[in-house]
Parts: C-alpha cells; structure tokens; sequence
C-alpha cells in the first residue's frame, strides 16, 4: 500500500566531485528535513554521479517551491540536473492502448488497488475494443481512430487530449502505433513504453515470431522510454523467461505477456516514485 506521510523527493545528477552528499544533507537537516531514504551512484567512466533523496515534509519549515528556490544556489554551484517533487501531488498518467488488454488491465487492476500512486484522467486507444473494460473502471475513454492516409490528425487529438488533462506521464500499454518524432521530443522522458522483446534484439512488429524463426532459448519484455528512434530510447526494465524448442510462436506470445505486464508495472511503478534517472540514452534506476 502508498505510504501517507507527506515526502518530497530530490533527484540530482551533476558532475562528480567531493561535497556533494555533505552539502546537500547538510542543507536538508539545517532547514529541519529528516532523510527517509537514500541513494546514490558514482560513475567513474563518464565522471558522473547521481542521487535520489525521500525527506520527510513533517517538520520541514518551508513548501516544497520554498525549498526549491533555497536550493537552487547549491545546484547551480555544483552544475546539477535536478528536480523536487511532492509525493503528495500525484502524477497525471494517460495510458494508450490498442487492441491486446492484458498489459492496460494489469495496470487498471493495480491503480484500483492503490499500488500505483497516480491519478488516472483518460485512457486513449485508436480502437473501441476496450471500451466497456476502462469505463467499467470509471475513467473516461476517447476513441482515437489513425488513418493511415492521415495520422497527423490522429496525434494531433492526442497531444489536444493530453494537454487538456493536464498529463505528466504517457503510458504506451501495447499501443501498436509509431509515435511522431514531434511527440516524443515534446514528450521526452515522458513517455513509457512496453516492447514485447528483449531490446535490442528484435525491435519492431511480431518480435516473438522473429525470435522463434531464430531459435532463442529466452524470451523477454522490455520497458523504455521512447524516443524518436524507434524501439531505441532508454531502456528502464527488462526481464526473461526461459522457452524450449517445444514452446510455438503463440506459446511465446502467452508466455510473453505476464513478462509484458510485470515489467511495465515496475517502470512506471519507478517512474511515479521519482527513481530513474535518464543520462544519455541509458538510465539509473535506484529501484
């Protein structure tokens, strides 16, 4: 279950140098935080390290904008990438899907059950199939059909709806269509998809096919971020499961999808609690 004590969490990447762990706790321990979890990571080929802190709002003096605009002079100082946020404000998620349910249900299910601490506005599928599951659940659904003569329109109605809810984070939960490079620069780091392959090995469509006409002995999912490359942003989760040479295309297919569904419920289970960190296209998880 979501814990209920109000936290804000710090996330920092910056280059790596001596101080920066003493001066930034000694900044949230004079302003009265108390830190409820603590990670860091230094990476010595590139130089560069990154932090995540929870800091327990109860006795803390300031909001979090206060606290924000008294810790900017020590992230400019030490040339840091950060943010601060507020778990008591949670994400605005949309999730997109097409056809296949399994990945947008799990997800539902979760969300129903407070595992996942964010608000649901919409859901968006280019086809009506899922229709009468996601309004079972209480959330409006839009129907977003995508001409192939015209997919423009399409995603012009997306980025309109995702606007209009004020959307932090974008779900791709099988959403068997290509985003525009426009979208996902607008979006960058914004956008979580699930591949149903174990990247980069078979990107693209049918990935569970490809890998039984190549006779792999593991199959996997892959959680990333996406980018204008297709099939290629930074990767947040992957896990396996072992097959045989008995094992069809379609037992793949089925096998496949509890892979799909777990690992796309811990990326954006870790994306929503702030603990991934995008460097390049490669990423930190303090998971």
């Amino acid at each position: 279950m979501l814990s209920m004590e109000p936290r804000y969490r710090l996330v920092i990447s910056c280059p790596d140098r001596v101080g920066i762990v003493a001066m930034v706790s000694s900044f949230i321990s004079s302003h009265g935080g108390s830190i409820t979890e603590a990670n860091q990571h230094s990476e010595s080929a590139t130089g560069w390290f990154f932090m995540r802190y929870e800091i327990s709002a109860r006795n803390l003096a300031f909001s979090v904008d206060e606290l924000r605009e008294s810790f900017a002079s020590i992230a400019q100082s030490f040339k840091m990438s950060w943010h601060l946020s507020d778990s008591s404000k949670p994400k605005r998620v949309l999730l997109m899907a097409s056809k296949q349910s399994h990945c947008l249900a799990d997800l539902l299910y979760r969300y129903n059950s407070q595992e996942l601490d964010c608000e649901i506005p919409c859901v968006i599928s280019n086809h009506d199939d899922l229709r009468s599951m996601v309004e079972w659940h209480g959330i409006p659904y839009h129907h977003v059909p995508v001409d192939s003569a015209d997919k423009q329109s399409a995603f012009d109605r997306v980025v309109e709806l995702v606007e209009q809810n004020q959307i932090d984070t974008i779900v791709l939960a099988r959403y068997m269509q290509i985003l525009p490079p426009e979208l996902c620069l607008r979006y960058a780091s914004q956008v979580i998809n699930i591949h149903h392959s174990f990247l980069p090995s078979f990107a693209g469509a049918k990935p569970y096919h490809q890998a039984h006409e190549r006779g792999v002995k593991l199959i996997g999912a892959t959680c990333h971020y996406v980018t204008e490359e297709l099939d290629a942003g930074p990767i947040i989760d992957q896990d396996v499961i072992r097959i045989t040479h008995n094992d069809s295309a379609d037992d793949m297919v089925r096998l496949g999808r509890d892979a799909e569904k777990s690992v796309l419920a811990r990326g954006l289970r870790w994306h929503l609690e702030d603990r991934i960190l995008v460097h390049g296209n490669k990423t930190v998880v303090f998971s």
